[in-house]
């Protein structure tokens, strides 16, 4: 029987109050979402620095059943990944532009018992992923260049949604970068399934609406698809 494609929403909490981390966390869960996109920086593949595993690894202590996946924004995603398996992680997705091996990477991600995603910022083709995706459970289409919250989103990154959809239909396809209710309609219709939200969702006064909005009009494009 195929996979069923269903609707994800993820907030990013890059620009949530750090300080009240799991406080912040579980109000974006209780509103509806689906699990929570840990935004990991190095300062070196991205300019800015976010957090390590020590801190995902507290959050896990806080909040037992949500599903945690880590956008490793970093030179060296082989490094992190036994640290952010013992963290408690559910979803490992790491960029494709620093790695030699791709297919490694993924089997190591696999191996240590998490999920495997693969990152492609906005330079980087949709194609590049026909070596190994087979290897990968979902991939993550850059929708903004990574590295800052609150970027204004690129529409012509729905080409590379439209392609992996039209040849991987049953793949779960993630866009992360200025989504929220003005442009999510775009990455709807273009076959994104997954949904990250940070601004859009951390800075309404009705983030349980937001998120719904969200899902439903993805439920609603996956449907007539």
């Amino acid at each position: 029987m195929a996979k069923k494609l269903s609707a994800k929403i993820g907030p990013s909490i890059l620009n949530a109050d750090l300080s009240e981390l799991s406080v912040e966390s579980q109000r974006l869960l209780d509103n509806g979402a689906d699990y929570l996109h840990l935004d990991v920086m190095d300062g070196h593949f991205v300019p800015n620095l976010t957090f390590g595993h020590p801190l995902v690894k507290c959050l896990r202590n806080k909040i037992k059943d949500a599903f945690f996946e880590t956008h490793m924004m970093v030179s060296n995603p082989e490094q992190w990944i036994e640290p952010m398996a013992d963290a408690g992680v559910d979803l490992y997705t790491f960029h494709v532009e620093p790695v030699e091996n791709v297919s490694s990477v993924c089997r190591k991600v696999r191996e240590a018992g998490m999920k495997v995603g693969v990152a492609l910022k906005p330079g980087t083709p949709a194609d590049v992923v026909v070596n190994y995706v087979d290897l990968a459970d979902m991939v993550l289409v850059m929708t903004v260049e990574p590295g800052f919250g609150g970027q204004k989103f690129m529409e012509s990154m729905m080409k590379k949604v439209s392609w992996l959809r039209q040849h991987y239909p049953t793949l779960d396809i993630e866009v992360d970068g200025g989504v929220g209710p003005s442009t999510i309609h775009a990455c709807a219709e273009a076959g994104a399934n997954m949904i990250v939200s940070g601004t859009a969702v951390i800075g309404s006064d009705n983030p349980a609406q937001v998120i719904a909005n969200l899902k439903d009009t993805v439920n609603s494009a996956l449907s007539t698809n």
